[in-house]
């Protein structure tokens, strides 16, 4: 029998407190070595706490986290030397230039190679000679990518990593993840924003109020993901057309217009959270003049699962106020 890999990280029953805030509550999950780990949910759900606790920044109330098969508690610096970390909250300081603090942190983390550096600020776009106080915020992000990332660490945990960044410059940062993937490395990354990790994420965890709502593939989501619809029939089809939406389960919000009298057609709009095959195949039944199906809106379908919740959640600078 072939052992199997252990996960990279393994957390079990994991639980954080602050006073009688509750950040963190029973959390289980694990991320495959190898894989594109992404986490998404508001201010407040509870993603930089998980991150802090994987790296010992701070220490769990009760459960259990094993990272690259280590107890952060007692891993020390040559755990730490295995990780690669941006944090949400980067403060960067001093009067050196950017090449000068990357150095510094290169000689903490050892084994950089000497053009390491050069490369990634040129990957980013920015200038390493100017002096760190001086940079503006998405160029000091950049600085916190590359020291994350130049030392080619098997573990990469980065929080809100796309913070501050053009676009173009995230589609990069991007790239640099699935280069990272390819060469076995994990990435354990976090966003409010869905469509930041769909593109590399092999598994999204989706938290609310310190709590895994659920953990799905991207294919999952966007199978499960809601999708608006625009359906256009001649009238004398409408009514059938409305009967069939209406009896078929999964369909909701129907609206229905004329497109004008001298058009003779009716117009439908909708939104469908079953399968689209389904769909289809009601409409299968009448004569369709034209149909246009929007692509998913992700952030829609995951934001159903903080529908019924209307409690103020802490901010997670709260958090770091009540520690």
């Amino acid at each position: 029998m072939t052992p199997t890999t252990p996960a990279a990280i393994d957390s079990r029953g994991l639980t954080k407190h602050y006073g009688s805030t509750v950040a963190l509550d029973r959390v289980d999950f694990q991320v495959p070595t190898g894989t594109v780990f992404g986490v998404i949910g508001p201010n407040g759900a509870g993603k930089t706490t998980t991150m802090r606790l994987l790296l010992d920044i701070i220490r769990p109330t009760s459960g259990e986290v094993s990272v690259l098969g280590a107890d952060p508690r007692s891993g020390g610096p040559s755990l730490r030397r295995r990780i690669g970390f941006l944090p949400g909250e980067l403060h960067l300081g001093g009067r050196g230039s950017g090449r000068e603090l990357l150095r510094h942190y290169a000689r903490i983390s050892g084994g950089v190679p000497a053009d390491r550096i050069e490369q990634l600020g040129d990957r980013l776009g920015v200038d390493l000679s100017r002096p760190v106080r001086k940079l503006s915020k998405g160029n000091k992000q950049k600085v916190g990518l590359i020291q994350a990332f130049m030392h080619e660490p098997e573990l990469l945990v980065l929080d809100e990593p796309t913070s501050g960044l053009d676009p173009l410059v995230q589609q990069e940062f991007l790239t640099m993840v699935r280069e990272a993937k390819a060469a076995g490395q994990t990435v354990f990354l976090s966003s409010h924003v869905l469509s930041e990790v769909q593109q590399a994420a092999d598994e999204v965890a989706i938290l609310r109020d310190g709590r895994i709502a659920t953990i799905a593939t991207v294919k999952q989501l966007r199978e499960t993901a809601v999708r608006h619809v625009r359906v256009v029939v001649a009238e004398e089809d409408a009514g059938a057309l409305a009967a069939t939406l209406s009896a078929s389960p999964g369909i909701s919000a129907i609206g229905q217009s004329p497109l004008g009298p001298a058009e003779g057609e009716s117009e439908f709009t909708a939104t469908i959270d079953a399968h689209v095959d389904d769909f289809v195949k009601a409409l299968a039944q009448h004569p369709i003049i034209d149909l246009a199906i929007e692509e998913p809106e992700l952030e829609e379908s995951v934001m159903r699962y903080y529908d019924g919740s209307d409690a103020p959640r802490p901010t997670d600078d709260d958090e770091e106020d009540a520690r």
